[in-house]
């Protein structure tokens, strides 16, 4: 196994991780109430888009069962032409032995991980890859656990095991980090306007726990 490749000075770049979305497939969004769906979903695509932009490498996975048929929700494939994804039947992604060489191969040892259903989708393969030595940082706001509190219980395990948080929007801005690299400024511009636009149709529907103010916070530091 390669050495664990560095951030640069802490910070992800095209060129130190991969993007792993894990069972983004349309039985997994159908539950969710419309506006909901729709700001995840979009969440998800911001990162293909950013991981197309940037030549980062992505890898694919989704489920066949008695209830999952295998199939990837479309809008992502049109995204993402020529990544096809590593189907399954078991509920880690990390105990398929293709899924595991296709991540490897990428050759890069840190991951940006996302999965719709946390408790499941990002837990399972997120402990396992930090007991290997690699890097995962969980884009929260492409997630969704099955309740508030399991996603926000999933969000802390990782976290505790060694995993970093992050948004689609700051994975999307730390790659670019610089406005005067590549060519790549108007994409990124044409992605955060989207951005905004799906912040301003569901803002707090997600599923994810809200976190603590600062002012309940201090209120619990003087008790």
């Amino acid at each position: 196994m390669a050495s664990m490749s560095s951030t640069d000075h802490g910070l992800i770049t095209p060129e130190n991780c991969a993007l792993l979305l894990v069972d983004q497939q349309p039985e997994m969004f159908a539950p969710l109430a419309s506006d909901v769906r729709e700001l995840l979903l979009r969440n998800v695509l911001i990162l293909a888009r950013a991981a197309r932009i940037f030549s980062v490498p992505v890898v694919l996975t989704s489920q066949r069962t008695p209830a999952f048929d295998g199939e990837v929700v479309p809008s992502l494939l049109d995204v993402l032409p020529g990544v096809n994804p590593i189907v399954r039947s078991g509920l880690n992604a990390w105990d398929e032995e293709a899924f595991v060489k296709a991540v490897r191969d990428t050759g890069r040892r840190n991951v940006l991980l996302a999965g719709p259903w946390t408790e499941v989708s990002l837990v399972f393969p997120a402990l396992e890859m930090l007991e290997e030595g690699f890097g995962v940082y969980a884009v929260e706001d492409a997630c969704l656990g099955l309740s508030r509190v399991g996603h926000a219980a999933a969000i802390r395990r990782v976290e505790q095991a060694g995993a970093v948080s992050v948004t689609a929007l700051q994975v999307l801005l730390e790659l670019q980090r610089d406005w005067s690299r590549g060519g790549h400024s108007a994409e990124v511009l044409a992605l955060l306007k989207e951005h905004r636009r799906a912040q301003g149709s569901a803002t707090a529907l997600t599923g994810a726990a809200e976190r603590p103010q600062p002012e309940r916070r201090k209120r619990r530091a003087q008790t």
